[in-house]
């Protein structure tokens, strides 16, 4: 038995921070899950990056989303010190009992000291000190190396050191898109002339190009599939960069596809995955996307490692190389952008990894 195992029943309001980019956010959605499953009394809150909220807004165990812009920076000091006053405030007079918080950013220790929580639940990373340590009551353990368990079991963990123990089913993701967003979603697929479960949905950009797969190999598998009689959607991010991308795409392909990069919002991204029979992309928060709405996902990996950051809990295929120096996490081979792990990926394997999910029950 844990000695120190927390009773949730004495407990009213949890504060769970994760101030990361959006997929590490959506991989935090069981931990509110299972909360709100084993002491619904609760009221369960996160505080996010403010360009990351909607992984986490609607999702039906949480109260209420805090944020933090990371544009407050260009208010100058006073302005920047009076958001930050603003969000204390705030969080100060939701009185929680319960901290968890799910990175190593120093924020979360202040947050556990200034609103007073009683309890508070952070990782017990290398290199932590005094100040970290004696800021939380439970530290839990991260694993001693790299890649060697999925980042949702890492998140699960801080539950699991204060004596709470997930079910399988209560691990899945959770991204609630909204009723505005499958209108809008619907309107485009009519407007498309397509129909939901009969289009596959690429997404073959990402934030961090040293993930992506060189942009003639994406061209050469969207012909192929249309050759095989598929309807193709393409989709990205509004970044200019990622439009550039996919204009490069297209400008090799013979045959149009309905693109709708830099179109659409998380929340519309989830409703438009949800209606995919099959998402091909690359380690994104997209591919994250495709897990959290249970459609299909084959995903390309390189330098980043699939153990940690695969599709979750989702019928999927990942495709790597054989290169013994992946996962290496470096910005490309030698710091170039390109990853020679990802070229190395060929467009008939991906085309067969396609087909067996399509053909998946």
């Amino acid at each position: 038995m844990l000695k120190d195992a927390i009773d949730l029943q004495s407990l009213r309001r949890v504060l769970v921070t994760k101030l990361r980019h959006h997929g590490d956010v959506l991989l935090t959605s069981p931990v509110f899950t299972v909360l709100k499953n084993h002491a619904p009394h609760l009221e369960i809150d996160a505080l996010v990056y403010r360009d990351t909220a909607e992984m986490l807004t609607l999702h039906p165990a949480i109260s209420q989303v805090h944020t933090v812009d990371r544009n407050w920076k260009k208010l100058g000091p006073l302005g920047q010190l009076r958001k930050e006053w603003r969000l204390l405030s705030d969080l100060q007079g939701r009185q929680y009992d319960l901290v968890i918080h799910l990175t190593p950013h120093p924020r979360g220790a202040w947050i556990k000291r200034l609103t007073g929580a009683r309890h508070g639940v952070a990782q017990g990373y290398t290199g932590a000190r005094g100040f970290w340590k004696s800021s939380f009551s439970h530290l839990f353990s991260m694993p001693s190396h790299g890649n060697s368990r999925h980042t949702v079991e890492v998140n699960l963990d801080a539950l699991r050191r204060i004596g709470l123990h997930p079910d399988e089913n209560e691990k899945r993701l959770i991204l609630t898109p909204g009723e505005a967003a499958e209108a809008t979603i619907s309107s485009l697929l009519a407007k498309h002339s397509l129909v939901e479960r009969n289009f596959i949905l690429i997404h073959p950009a990402s934030r961090w190009f040293f993930k992506c797969w060189p942009t003639t190999q994406v061209a050469a598998l969207i012909s192929a599939l249309q050759e095989k009689g598929h309807a193709i959607i393409v989709t990205a991010a509004p970044a200019s960069e990622e439009l550039k991308t996919i204009s490069d795409i297209l400008g090799r392909l013979s045959r149009p596809v309905t693109d709708l990069s830099g179109q659409l919002s998380l929340k519309e991204l989830a409703a438009l995955t949800a209606r995919a029979k099959v998402f091909v992309g690359v380690d994104s928060a997209p591919m994250h996307i495709a897990a959290a709405m249970g459609t299909p996902a084959v995903a390309l990996f390189g330098p980043s490692g699939e153990i940690e950051w695969g599709p979750w809990m989702t019928a999927h295929r990942v495709l790597t190389s054989g290169h013994s120096c992946r996962p290496c996490g470096n910005d490309g081979c030698g710091g170039s952008k390109q990853s020679d792990c990802l070229t190395a990926i060929k467009v008939e394997n991906v085309l067969v990894a396609i087909e067996e999910l399509l053909q998946c029950p």
